[in-house]
């Protein structure tokens, strides 16, 4: 392999924080990578100076999964569309390539994401990295999504796993944690471009909740919030329609006054009073619930699967079985009225189609979300652990991006593939050039 391990790509870390400011790190190195070779120098160099590399992303995971104590590998450089076949309508994107940027890269080829979250700063690599998903009962994660990737292994070899090659490796790499090597590219199977029908509008919370099931069948992608200390939740039903359906979106200003003055700069505001004066926090969300919801519109996929977020806060989300989610959810509700925890933030309720990632949260099930939140500004500990008590009593299986508190103990019993995960793990990465203290925590040392 003629690669040379240059020392011009590793330049003097500087502080890094995650978006969700929960975790920050001064790597000892940082490289800004351009290409495959500029990759394959980095991991060279580190192996050299006997330090980890990892790759960062956008910064949106909430744990401490993309702290770089060694060299921190920024794969923005790494950035666009790559390869599109019209034929079986799959496209090439390069790993640093943000979720944002599909839409114009896309759209042009009549082709889109099959199913987005509802966050897309996220990089493409850390999005199926870490196992985002969207909502929808019949439709799986991003990472799903994923037919082929290039990787570059801990020795400095490129790899590709693909329904050709490494064919067994497919599983693994497609939700690797980062633990397996620094992904350059990924081919992702896409779908004809296509519009949404959104129907967003405030409903009784027992209703919903007895009628979970039937509302995630009836709809292509269903979802609730709820905010704490109310009886209504804003339900959202978006439903799938051909590309030349007639758009009826949004006027700038109303997208304006409910997704940036009410949904972030009101909600700043909400946010920081609850934080002064916490027995305020109960009023404040009924009127909370009064200000949101209640339209309908009709756009492209990606402007009704998207939402801009501002308000900085930590979040936590669990993967239960789908049937369990009605139950679930009015514990949470019992234990916060228990404990009187005065929460700000909606609870956000999803679900989604089982797939075959080994450490997938929807592996082998059926899968049911809970994501619970706290304004950055507050102490999330108490309450996310107590809420974790709640998800572990359904076998939950914790969102790799999301603050939890499960190790490797914990986490084997959950996922049946996880022992066969290691074994991909110990193969191509024996000497742990990509660990960090979180996967230690996680997959073991």
């Amino acid at each position: 392999m003629a690669v040379t391990k240059g020392t011009e790509l590793l330049t003097p870390g500087k502080r890094w924080t995650n978006w969700g400011r929960v975790e920050r790190v001064v790597p000892k190195f940082a490289s800004k990578p351009s290409n495959i070779e500029e990759v394959q120098q980095t991991i060279l160099r580190a192996r050299e100076l006997g330090v980890p590399v990892k790759a960062i992303g956008a910064g949106h995971s909430f744990t401490a999964i993309a702290i770089a104590p060694g060299v921190q590998l920024d794969p923005s450089g790494l950035d666009g569309l790559l390869e599109v076949d019209a034929k079986s309508k799959r496209v090439k994107i390069a790993a640093g390539t943000n979720l944002y940027q599909l839409p114009a890269l896309l759209s042009p080829h009549g082709l889109a994401m099959e199913n987005l979250g509802d966050i897309d700063r996220q990089t493409i690599s850390g999005a199926t990295s870490t196992g985002t998903h969207g909502t929808g009962g019949k439709f799986r994660g991003i990472a799903a999504q994923i037919v082929a990737a290039t990787l570059v292994k801990a020795d400095g070899e490129i790899l590709v796993v693909s329904e050709t090659e490494n064919k067994e490796l497919l599983p693994a790499v497609r939700l690797g944690l980062g633990a397996l090597g620094i992904l350059v590219d990924l081919t992702i199977q896409c779908v004809p471009a296509f519009v949404m029908q959104a129907i967003e509008k405030p409903e009784p919370m027992e209703t919903v909740l007895n009628e979970w099931d039937e509302r995630v069948d009836g709809t292509d992608h269903f979802e609730f919030y709820w905010f704490p200390y109310t009886d209504t939740v804003l339900t959202k039903s978006n439903k799938r329609l051909h590309a030349e359906t007639k758009l009826q979106p949004l006027g700038k200003l109303k997208r304006w006054v409910d997704d940036v003055a009410v949904s972030n700069g009101v909600f700043e505001l909400t946010c920081a009073t609850g934080k002064l004066i916490p027995a305020a926090v109960p009023g404040i969300n009924r009127i909370a619930t009064k200000l949101t919801g209640n339209r309908e519109f009709t756009d492209v996929s990606t402007s009704v699967f998207t939402t801009q977020r501002t308000v900085h806060f930590r979040e936590m989300e669990y993967a239960i079985p789908r049937e369990a989610i009605p139950n679930a959810v009015r514990e949470i509700n019992s234990m916060i009225r228990k404990r009187d925890f005065k929460i700000s933030f909606p609870i956000e309720v999803r679900a989604a189609a089982q797939d075959d990632l080994w450490l997938s949260t929807a592996f082998g099930r059926e899968s049911g979300y809970i994501a619970v939140h706290r304004y950055w500004r507050e102490n999330y500990l108490e309450y996310f652990k107590a809420v974790e008590q709640i998800m572990n009593s359904y076998d939950g299986r914790p969102h790799w991006g999301k603050i939890h508190f499960q190790d490797a103990e914990s986490l084997s019993k959950l996922y049946p593939k996880y022992e066969a995960f290691l074994k991909v793990r110990n193969m191509l990465d024996p000497e742990r050039i990509f660990a960090n203290p979180y996967l230690d925590r996680v997959l073991g040392a």
